[in-house]
């Protein structure tokens, strides 16, 4: 399968496992959510997690691939004040979890480009298909 092929699938695959944690083990989502939002981080952490498990089975299916991967590129952009939030939050612990919580943040902007780039491929598949 060519790269190109494979990427919506472990784009897919990413936000399925991540949607999967915030069943898992929400405590550690819990304490990302921002103060400012409205009602329990439980329930923040819960609505993310049902959020990424409906995006990648959004891009896993080549019929809603290019919506579902522009709706991953906004979500990507909307979790970030919580990345933030936990940057901050962890600013006094050990050196190696601190590099790990500020290292997220750039992280957001390849996560974006990268949703972008799925339903950019399949914006020309489907134009090469007569589709569009």
């Amino acid at each position: 399968m060519p790269r190109s092929e494979r990427s919506p699938l472990l784009l897919a695959g990413l936000l399925a496992a991540s949607g999967i944690a915030h069943f898992a083990a929400p405590r550690p989502f819990d304490a990302t959510v921002p103060r400012a939002l409205p009602g329990s981080p439980r329930t923040w952490t819960y609505a993310s997690g049902v959020a990424e498990l409906a995006l990648a089975a959004g891009v896993a299916l080549p019929r809603t691939r290019r919506t579902a991967a522009l709706a991953t590129a906004a979500f990507f952009v909307g979790v970030f004040p919580a990345n933030v939030k936990m940057a901050w939050d962890w600013r006094h612990r050990p050196t190696p979890l601190k590099a790990a919580a500020v290292g997220r943040l750039p992280l957001q902007v390849p996560l974006v480009l990268w949703a972008r780039s799925v339903a950019d491929s399949t914006d020309i598949a489907n134009t090469m298909e007569g589709r569009a």
